[in-house]
């Protein structure tokens, strides 16, 4: 069965309801499905229209997260060198999984009823790395290639535990710091 796409401005409505519950969820799991509603500009009869349950609710904003997270990397390989296309991803990638830590609460209560709002998460990340590790079309510096010594899921690894780190806003600026010394063990090619 198909899905007729959704008009422009019912698009335009879940957008807004997604975006709303992504932030709501993040500072409180149980907040009131109405408080999103009115945060996003519409009633509650379009929420329910969109999302039947509080759980609908939540996946589909993780998964949106998660969709823009990784449909962003053919976008700034487009627009910017592999290296700096890649280093920009990787700060998006620390702020998508302090959002995700946020919702967690929210997700284990998805998790609680059946869903599984993970169950593409990682390979869509590495889908998402492995486009910036493949060779360059155009001239400049960039990572060096997935291999057997630097693997996307290498890279997804060493990104989770920086994104650790960047849950503490005091070390936040240490985050910066350590996304560039893996850049940098990404872009060392010995000799």
């Amino acid at each position: 069965m198909t899905t007729r796409p959704l008009r422009a401005d019912a698009q335009r409505n879940r957008d807004r309801l997604l975006e709303a519950a992504v932030a709501a969820f993040s500072r409180d799991a149980d907040v009131p499905l109405e408080a999103i509603a009115k945060a996003a500009g519409v009633g509650i009869g379009t929420l329910y229209r969109h999302f039947p349950t509080r759980e609908a609710l939540v996946e589909a904003a993780y998964r949106n997260e998660l969709a823009r997270l990784c449909d962003a990397a053919d976008d700034l390989l487009l627009d910017l060198p592999p290296d700096v296309a890649m280093r920009t991803w990787m700060d998006r990638f620390v702020g998508y999984m302090t959002t995700k830590r946020g919702m967690a609460d929210a997700l284990r209560a998805v998790i609680a009823s059946g869903g599984d709002p993970y169950a593409h998460s990682r390979d869509r990340m590495v889908a998402a790395i492995t486009a910036f590790l493949r060779p360059a079309p155009r001239p400049g510096p960039r990572p060096a290639r997935c291999g057997r010594r630097r693997t996307s899921g290498d890279v997804l690894a060493g990104l989770s535990g920086v994104s650790l780190a960047a849950g503490d806003p005091a070390r936040r600026e240490q985050a910066g710091r350590l996304l560039d010394l893996l850049m940098d063990g990404l872009r060392y090619r010995p000799a």
